[in-house]
């Protein structure tokens, strides 16, 4: 078939934050644009990191300093476009006795508060961990150490704001749809399983944004015949009640040479993160093993003063990262810089591949990825450098108005409730809400602040279909559910009459 008779100029598999992110940049210059997603959005890796927009602070040792740079200037870019979803956080880093040296330390930070252009948030300063609330959660031997600053980002809610976007630009997103199957002539020819049907989609440039699973579908979908240089890692984190009342985060140097974060999380919580492994198999279903659960413990213990233990473990979660191979012998040596390899055989249509990237590069990486199809198919100027995410359409620093307005007009829902829905929706909290003047009107309160017209709006504009999509995706709340409001949230999503937007 000729590549002007396909129905896409793109079609995108993986719905996870490289996926949606150059989805979102693409139809907003103007492509036909097609996103597949077996699960739900976020349903990978993209929901399971440490939530962090930072450049990484370690990576300064391996001498990544483009990375890193690009890394700290999109910060600043990240927190303008989603202030809703991405706030500032100040953290602590305690000079360990025996480790890294406080001139060293007191370095990384001066290049890593200069590398970057640094203009909102602020600098690096010493504190005295000897006594006061920063250091008083820790044990007597950490007396010194340095603050610094980064973003803490609701990393799934990110995904989903990015296909929402793509979507509102014309972007047809599909979840629960898997691509099984490929063949690649003029343009390609994609077949669908949608929950056991199948159907055909045509596309002049496919992406393979499939992160952990990019080998398998190359593989077994793709037919590649040439090996895929990616490396799996796998990452885990767990949740546990909160070990500190202040709202900084902690940094800390392990003994095996990794950080390992402690970080203030929903409210009443502490989230520890995040381990360091090869990893090899199917990325499906994967969790914490228990040793990997007793080494975030045991890093835990051997910086603050009260015990965690693995029975206090509210939550946890793992993540496998698909890392480009670049022949480093251990997990954390492996770059964290993303390669875009564009293939375009003479009369075939181009693929293009994505490998690795980082949460907090992932515009840019969409960025380029429509840069490096432009030859192919023509597109608009790159444009999201000063754009807003829907719901973040107001200043860096406007947060607490936004709350307070919204308190204002909702006077009868109470301020953590408002705080969390414009944490979550920004300027669209009353999209949310709806006319309601009640909470009656909001439907039924399905367990603790979710009600009807939340997860009604999540069924209607951002493809929620089962609970753990509105309870550990669209939202945290599945931290606060018991058993029973989870079964009794899945009746009523099955029950609800408002259309999914799949």
């Amino acid at each position: 078939m000729p590549d002007g008779s396909a129905e896409f100029d793109l079609a995108i598999v993986g719905g996870g934050i490289n996926g949606t992110g150059i989805a979102r940049d693409a139809a907003g210059r103007g492509l036909r644009v097609l996103l597949v997603e077996q699960n739900d959005l976020a349903s990978g890796t993209s929901s399971a990191s440490t939530k962090l927009i930072h450049g990484g602070l370690r990576y300064l040792e391996q001498g990544w300093f483009r990375l890193v740079r690009e890394a700290l200037t999109e910060r600043e870019v990240m927190l303008r476009m989603a202030p809703h979803i991405i706030r500032p956080m100040r953290f602590v880093l305690p000079v360990e006795p025996g480790m890294r040296p406080l001139w060293m330390l007191r370095l990384g930070l001066l290049i890593y508060d200069r590398l970057g252009g640094r203009r909102i948030l602020p600098a690096t300063r010493s504190i005295d961990l000897s006594h006061g609330t920063l250091g008083a959660p820790l044990k007597q031997a950490y007396s010194h150490g340095f603050e610094y600053s980064d973003c803490w980002a609701d990393d799934a809610r990110l995904v989903v704001l990015n296909a929402v976007d793509a979507g509102e630009r014309g972007a047809l997103i599909r979840t629960r749809t898997r691509c099984i199957g490929a063949e690649r002539g003029a343009a390609w020819r994609l077949v669908l399983d949608v929950r056991g049907r199948r159907d055909i989609a045509t596309a002049r440039v496919l992406v393979n944004a499939t992160g952990p699973w990019l080998k398998l579908f190359a593989a077994d979908v793709l037919q590649q015949a040439t090996p895929v240089p990616v490396r799996l890692d796998k990452g885990s984190h767990i949740v546990v009640p909160r070990l500190f009342e202040h709202d900084r985060g902690y940094i800390f140097q392990a003994r095996d040479a990794r950080v390992v974060f402690a970080l203030p999380f929903e409210r009443d919580f502490t989230l520890i993160g995040t381990t360091d492994r090869g990893f090899s198999g199917n990325p499906a279903g994967i969790g914490p093993s228990s040793d990997e659960i007793a080494y975030l413990c045991a890093v835990a213990n051997a910086h603050f003063r009260s015990e965690v233990t693995p029975e206090q473990v509210v939550w946890s979660f793992a993540g496998i990262r698909s890392l480009y191979d670049d022949g480093s012998k251990l997990s954390q040596d492996v770059t964290r810089d993303y390669v875009l390899d564009l293939d375009t055989p003479a009369g075939a249509a181009a693929r293009l591949t994505v490998y690795g990237g980082k949460i907090t590069t992932y515009r840019r990486l969409a960025e380029h990825a429509v840069d490096r199809v432009a030859q192919i198919v023509k597109s608009g100027p790159a444009w999201t450098a000063r754009s807003h995410l829907p719901g973040g359409e107001f200043p860096h620093d406007g947060f607490d108005a936004l709350v307070t307005a919204t308190q204002r007009s909702r006077p009868f829902l109470d301020a953590q409730h408002v705080r969390r829905l414009v944490h979550a929706y920004g300027t669209r909290v009353d999209r949310v809400l709806g006319a309601a003047q009640s909470r009656e009107e909001l439907g039924p309160w399905l367990g603790a602040d979710l009600t009807g017209a939340e997860v009604h709006y999540l069924k209607q504009r951002e493809w929620a279909q089962t609970a753990d999509d509105v309870l550990w995706r669209r939202s945290k709340v599945g931290l606060r559910f018991s058993s029973d409001e989870r079964e009794k949230l899945a009746r009523f999503m099955a029950a609800d009459i408002g259309a999914s937007s799949s």
